[in-house]
């Protein structure tokens, strides 16, 4: 069947997304209360760049990572444990949701960063023991949504020939169906960053990133009434999540500002040198990982940009409004940073310990005002080139 994998464009979509929808209603709940709960983003952000260095589809992604997230709420883990957890659970779900000859080999996973900074060594042994353990616990059930098993499904209707964009008919469909798509893998991939997205159905989740991105995109209607009768999801439902994501995504345009900056600072500095030497820097221990530096804290470093006073541009977003009416937001290209998040590619030759990793709380931690849809959205957020 030449449709096989793109269910959604098949004659039995509209079957399959009510089964996952219904299916949906019985997942296990989250009560968010994992001892190791601050170390998440971590184990997430390892998943995903192992699940992109194998090439994995995203649903096997998000499978794991929502897989672990349950193994956490339920059991009290060591780190050295958790990494074979974490691993332990993307075998399960890229068996589960891939090709066969997709899924990693024991020898790879061996061969990781993480794995031989640790010292750990996974045997045949110890993975199925571990394997066996997942699988009784979620009682051989793996049949779980998430947001990336809706948001293919919603993204076939995402964009139609009679949206506008700026007020104006659009000039290339195929090319807004692009970035639409890409916008929607990024607000995706940020819903993996923080367990705050685990108390919204999955069908909710997708539907708020296919949302976010048409306001980025600033297309109008912001939810249209085919998107709403596909979804069965009201705008005021999909508000607080819509929030959140676009929270997330205006952070990471200031990262990547600030990043531009001091990129251009040190660029300045190479070229003028300072008459006198450069203060000496702090040791940092090389050979401990980056998330084991203030294990003596029990905790991660947190990271916590500065809100900018003056944005450099506004949205207006009323939830009480028809959603007929289009948003306005800027448009540049996005940044790297936001790239790299929304991805989160490595060469393979790249050493999973080398990646930075940079732990931020739940956005209830970060922001202690309100972001509401309802009010003025500070966009320094810029779009793809178009």
């Amino acid at each position: 069947m030449e449709l096989e994998g793109l269910w959604w464009k098949g004659q039995l979509a509209a079957d399959i997304h009510q089964t996952l929808r219904y299916k949906e209603l019985k997942l296990p709940s989250y009560k968010g209360q994992s001892p190791q709960l601050t170390l998440r983003r971590y184990f997430a952000d390892l998943i995903a760049i192992v699940s992109n260095r194998f090439k994995l589809c995203p649903t096997a992604r998000h499978l794991a990572v929502y897989l672990l997230d349950l193994f956490m709420d339920r059991y009290d883990i060591s780190i050295q444990q958790l990494h074979i957890v974490a691993l332990s659970c993307l075998l399960l779900a890229s068996k589960f949701e891939d090709k066969e000859d997709r899924v990693p080999k024991l020898d790879q996973l061996n061969s990781l960063g993480c794995m031989t900074n640790m010292s750990l060594v996974l045997t045949k042994q110890n993975l199925l023991h571990m394997e066996l353990l997942l699988l009784e616990t979620f009682e051989w059930n793996l049949c779980l949504p998430t947001p990336a098993h809706f948001i293919e499904y919603y993204l076939s209707i995402a964009v139609h020939d009679t949206d506008l964009h700026d007020g104006w008919p659009m000039i290339c469909l195929e090319k807004t169906k692009i970035y639409m798509a890409k916008y929607a893998d990024y607000f995706l991939e940020v819903s993996l960053q923080d367990h705050v997205f685990l108390n919204y159905a999955p069908s909710l989740v997708a539907a708020a990133c296919i949302v976010a991105s048409r306001i980025i995109l600033r297309l109008s209607p912001t939810w249209p009434t085919r998107l709403h009768r596909l979804t069965a999801y009201a705008w005021e439902i999909l508000v607080p999540c819509i929030e959140r994501l676009l929270i997330a995504h205006d952070n990471d345009v200031k990262e990547a500002n600030k990043h531009k900056v001091q990129l251009g600072h040190t660029t300045t500095q190479c070229l003028f040198p300072p008459p006198s030497p450069a203060p000496p820097q702090p040791h940092i221990q090389q050979h401990i990982p980056p998330y084991l530096h203030s294990q003596s804290t029990h905790q991660l470093p947190f990271h916590h940009p500065a809100p900018q006073q003056q944005p450099s541009c506004q949205q207006i977003v009323t939830s009480a409004h028809a959603p007929a009416f289009p948003l306005q937001t800027c448009s540049s290209s996005l940044p790297a940073a936001v790239q790299a998040r929304a991805h989160l590619q490595t060469a393979a030759s790249m050493s999973i310990a080398t990646v930075p990793i940079e732990v931020k709380p739940c956005i209830g931690i970060s922001y202690n005002r309100s972001y509401q849809v309802n009010g003025h959205y500070p966009c320094i957020t810029p779009c793809f080139e178009r």
